[in-house]
């Protein structure tokens, strides 16, 4: 296994760019692309559960609209709750730019996330300041793969996106 627990040889890339870089080659959003519907059709079978680098975690399947193409996309996302709400990371695991989903939500704020079998409408908004310091270091004690990705990321901050309920 690599860094963070992402598989070895192939996969690699792909898995790092699992939240969909839209400068990845074909060949690589191809392997996203799958490694993705996996993930998301392992979610959906066992409410919510899956299994391999994600057991245990806490897990949610955020749709999202491509910011320029319109197009609906899903992207399994880890989350911390916040209160009722959600806090998600533009991690995209310590990559030096931000994951497309991020841009999609700045554009798009209005979506909905799946969480368990339960779907809920949800607004984005960009944590800053003490919350984002707040969420951003409880999510680097519960997951410190997370540490891992703001040491290796070129970026001033890793975006801590919060999804406020409906």
């Amino acid at each position: 296994m690599t860094r963070a627990g992402y598989p070895a040889e192939g996969k690699r890339e792909a898995v790092r760019f699992h939240d969909g870089d839209a400068s990845a080659t074909r060949e690589r959003s191809d392997s996203v692309s799958d490694w993705n519907a996996g993930i998301i059709d392992e979610f959906r079978a066992n409410e919510g559960r899956v299994g391999g680098m994600f057991e245990g975690a806490p897990l949610l399947l955020l749709h999202h609209v491509g910011a320029r193409t319109g197009t609906d996309r899903v992207s399994p996302l880890m989350y911390q709750g916040v209160n009722s709400d959600f806090a998600i990371f533009a991690s995209k695991a310590g990559a030096d730019t931000n994951p497309d989903w991020f841009h999609n939500l700045m554009a798009n704020p209005q979506t909905k996330v799946e969480v368990g079998v339960d779907t809920t409408i949800v607004r984005a908004r960009l944590a800053e300041g003490e919350e984002h310091d707040r969420i951003w270091e409880q999510q680097k004690q519960a997951w410190p793969q997370f540490a891992e990705y703001e040491r290796t990321t070129s970026r001033d901050v890793i975006p801590v996106v919060v999804l406020e309920r409906v």
